[in-house]
């Protein structure tokens, strides 16, 4: 049997009495209140299930208790009790979202029955918002695509922050899912059932974005013939997202930071400000340190909302999520005939194309070279040709000549020698390797797929790596001074190779 905490409210002791003893009997925890104020404020301090209140009492009628609960918690089962039948006011309190209403004189099997069908929506309602909120979380985990050591940090600290009220900065660059990572924080906090708010700050003028954020009253401008509210009071129980917070203007931070100190805010117009219940996520692709730096960004402002940072990584920087990310717009992109199988849809060539390409616009960019590559490939597998210009012009792997025409090489062939040479000189620790080249190991990791270098042979345990010899320095340092000559004498007229 579903038991749970019922308030009794009425304005005979008796009455209060009879039913505490009755329900009590049944398994349930009874509390009781002899007016409806009283009612309010046990029911602002301590949840209850269900309500059972007299329609006719001194003070607060049970119409206006209802009211009240009903703004406490909309879905709150409340009983109206009247001792008529035909009493009109209890079929207006049913009309108005009550449960339902007993004669005071039904027998207790009556009583024990509203009770126990109240309490079966209550809990109805409760598991329906779990599994509602369940499913926004198994779905926004879906939406980011992910699995190289970089993300599965983000995963985590997703799921420590998201039940927090803390305030979260996202850095990234632009494209690499901001708004995706800041609804999945909405998405596993307690506010998921609220509403989530996302503006871009860029892309509201900014003589408009302070009526945008905090509303205005009516006569505040012309054409404001009525009162509105702003992003944040629509955000009100639920998530704000500001992206690009980096562009509002100097006037518009005060006001922000006031909400974010207050939690309130003063529409254009008025002067009386409005209290707002809300969470806040910004999003930047500019370094704000450096705008704090430079005047450009309130220094309050950075601290309010850089309470907790996550910094998403470029694409660049983790290229071996690329084959998931490809797999699932492809899933995306050829609904009807994707088969689930990479290797049957994408060739060797093209996926490393991919994986070598610097990707400045991020996961934005490959959804799109993915969609536009769906829709003008020539064939059922899609090759290194069916992909866009800036991708196919430097594709496939490079290989070295055996024979060199001219006694000329390219700069890139050039390029692969001296990298190659590198590693063979630290025994294969491409972190070392990428030190001494003075480049990001993921740059070195793009290049070596780029000249179809077998890695995984290679690699060495996990023993130190062996300093090079001083021989081998010097020859390193030649070739590299080989390369900058070459790289100079380009820019002034095009190598002579066939």
């Amino acid at each position: 049997m579903t038991t749970g905490r019922i308030l009794v409210v009425d304005d005979e002791q008796s009455m209060c009495q009879y039913l505490s003893i009755l329900l009590s009997k049944e398994g349930h925890e009874v509390i009781t209140a002899n007016s409806g104020a009283e009612a309010l404020r046990q029911l602002s301090q301590e949840p209850v299930d269900v309500v059972m209140t007299d329609v006719r009492m001194p003070g607060m009628d049970g119409i206006q208790l209802l009211k009240g609960v009903r703004a406490l918690d909309p879905e709150l089962p409340v009983i109206m009790m009247t001792a008529y039948a035909s009493e009109q006011t209890a079929i207006d309190a049913v009309n108005l979202g009550a449960f339902g209403y007993v004669m005071k004189h039904s027998k207790n099997d009556e009583y024990k029955m509203f009770v126990r069908n109240a309490l079966q929506l209550r809990h109805a309602e409760s598991e329906n918002r779990q599994l509602k909120t369940e499913l926004k979380r198994k779905k926004s985990k879906q939406q980011i695509i992910g699995q190289s050591t970089r993300m599965r940090s983000v995963f985590k600290m997703i799921d420590k922050i998201a039940t927090t009220p803390a305030t979260v900065l996202i850095n990234g660059e632009s494209g690499t899912g901001k708004e995706l990572v800041a609804r999945a924080i909405h998405d596993r906090s307690d506010r998921a059932g609220g509403p989530f708010v996302g503006i871009n700050c860029a892309a509201i003028p900014e003589t408009l974005l302070e009526s945008q954020l905090f509303g205005h009253a009516r006569g505040s401008f012309t054409g404001a013939d009525r009162d509105h509210d702003g992003f944040c009071q629509q955000a009100s129980g639920g998530t704000i997202f500001l992206d690009e917070i980096g562009e509002i203007p100097a006037s518009t931070q005060v006001k922000l930071l006031r909400m974010l100190q207050e939690r309130e805010v003063v529409p254009v117009g008025s002067t009386r400000p409005v209290k707002v219940d809300l969470r806040v996520i910004a999003a930047t692709n500019r370094d704000l340190e450096a705008e704090v730096a430079s005047g450009n960004f309130r220094t309050d402002l950075f601290f309010r909302l850089n309470v907790i940072p996550i910094n998403l990584p470029a694409l660049r920087e983790r290229i071996e999520d690329i084959p998931l990310l490809v797999d699932h717009f492809l899933r995306k992109f050829l609904p009807d005939s994707y088969k689930g199988s990479l290797s049957g849809t994408l060739d060797d060539d093209a996926l490393r194309c991919l994986q070598s390409y610097e990707w400045p616009g991020n996961v934005r960019e490959l959804e799109n070279v993915i969609e536009r590559t769906c829709i003008m490939r020539e064939d059922d597998v899609i090759t290194v040709g069916d992909l866009p210009t800036p991708l196919n012009d430097s594709s496939g792997p490079l290989t070295m000549p055996s024979t060199l025409v001219g006694g000329m090489v390219s700069l890139e062939e050039l390029e692969r020698a001296h990298i190659l040479q590198v590693l063979e000189a630290v025994g294969w620790h491409k972190k070392r390797a990428a030190e001494i080249l003075e480049i990001n190991p993921s740059t070195l990791y793009r290049k070596l797929l780029r000249y179809g270098v077998d890695q995984d042979e290679k690699d060495p345990s996990e023993a130190a790596p062996p300093v090079p010899e001083a021989g081998d320095a010097d020859e390193a340092a030649r070739v590299l001074d080989a390369v900058h000559s070459l790289e100079e004498e380009s820019a002034r007229e095009p190598a002579n190779v066939e």
